[in-house]
């Protein structure tokens, strides 16, 4: 693993963040790999995602023999979110922005923050921009903001605007952790334990799918029964205002808010991205479901909607799913890429 490295600047927050406006000290975590002057691929993390786990197997020969986007050949560009626990958060921000006292930052801020580094980088055009799960939104963010300094996107089980029905099931998890007897409004001075694990639980069904369940997947990753794999895979982890603020920024995901002219027609923002889109659900994503990106696809000037058949709901989209998921990722985007 390379040494991770801090592009520091000072953020004009959104009109959407709260508090919109306010000039903020931020700074964002990344990784490169290879020479600027190879055409740049950036590739954003997503909720709970780190530098080490976001899309290994495009780029890094320990995670796939022979990837289709070689440093070698690209400069491959890592970024983490804003609340993410790597880049500014506030388990990592010192006062006043500390804790809750963290600001409440939109993907635009992300989006923005991304940009002002490929220019310290001398990246003039990204060849691809790909992402997964918030990646994916901010494939269509950064493809909104910036039409002309995208050429090719692939979203990730991801979506242009936050649903209705995704803003409701992260209610959930967001509730059981704000309610938990460890939380204290955000003041705590030791780890929540209790509220992340009650958090992680109520997400953890939500990440898969029916006939995950039905087929007994969790045999498949080494364990006896389902209760053995959530105690394994979906306890309490990670800071509480951190998973809490970076739900946040998910919730309120919406391309149009930088075309108020647009009046939030969601088909009209759509039309305004140049970038050639491969837009790349799971056949079972319960949070992003391959309806809702149809409908997107039909709006794009340019985009090609395929999806992946899997029980393995949502985290199939981010290269957990089997072998055989992957690889089809892995293919549809080298055919995508023309490489």
């Amino acid at each position: 693993m390379p040494k991770t490295q801090y592009f520091e600047h000072e953020l004009t927050l959104s009109p959407h963040s709260e508090p919109a406006g306010s000039k903020f000290p931020a700074r964002l975590a990344y990784w490169t790999f290879g020479s600027s002057s190879n055409p740049a691929v950036l590739l954003p993390s997503c909720y709970g995602g780190t530098l080490a786990n976001t899309l290994p197997f495009l780029y890094d020969s320990a995670a796939h023999a022979n990837p289709i986007l070689p440093p070698e050949k690209y400069f491959i560009i890592i970024t983490g979110l804003l609340s993410g626990s790597e880049s500014s958060s506030p388990s990592n921000t010192p006062a006043p922005w500390n804790g809750p006292n963290f600001p409440h930052v939109t993907y635009e801020d992300n989006i923005r923050l991304q940009k002002a580094l490929c220019d310290s980088l001398g990246v003039k055009e990204l060849f691809l921009y790909c992402g997964f799960s918030m990646g994916g939104q901010q494939t269509y963010h950064m493809s909104a903001l910036f039409p002309g300094f995208v050429e090719h996107m692939v979203c990730l089980a991801g979506s242009a605007r936050t649903s209705a029905h995704n803003w409701s099931f992260l209610e959930g998890p967001r509730y059981a952790l704000i309610s938990s007897k460890d939380y204290h409004d955000g003041h705590y001075t030791k780890p929540v334990k209790v509220g992340t694990t009650a958090f992680f639980r109520v997400y953890s069904t939500w990440a898969l799918s029916q006939g995950w369940f039905r087929q007994r997947c969790w045999e498949q990753t080494g364990y006896k029964t389902v209760a053995e794999y959530h105690e394994a895979n979906w306890s309490g982890h990670g800071d509480a205002n951190d998973l809490l603020w970076l739900l946040w920024t998910w919730q309120k995901g919406d391309i149009t808010l930088y075309y108020p002219e647009d009046n939030g027609d969601l088909a009209k923002t759509l039309g305004r991205i140049q970038a050639k889109c491969l837009i790349f659900p799971s056949r079972t994503d319960q949070y992003f479901p391959p309806e809702d990106n149809e409908e997107e696809v039909k709006h794009l000037r340019n985009g090609e909607f395929r999806c992946i058949e899997t029980v393995w709901g949502h985290i199939a989209g981010g290269g957990s799913g089997t072998k055989e998921d992957t690889e089809y990722i892995i293919q549809e985007i080298k055919r995508f890429l023309q490489l």
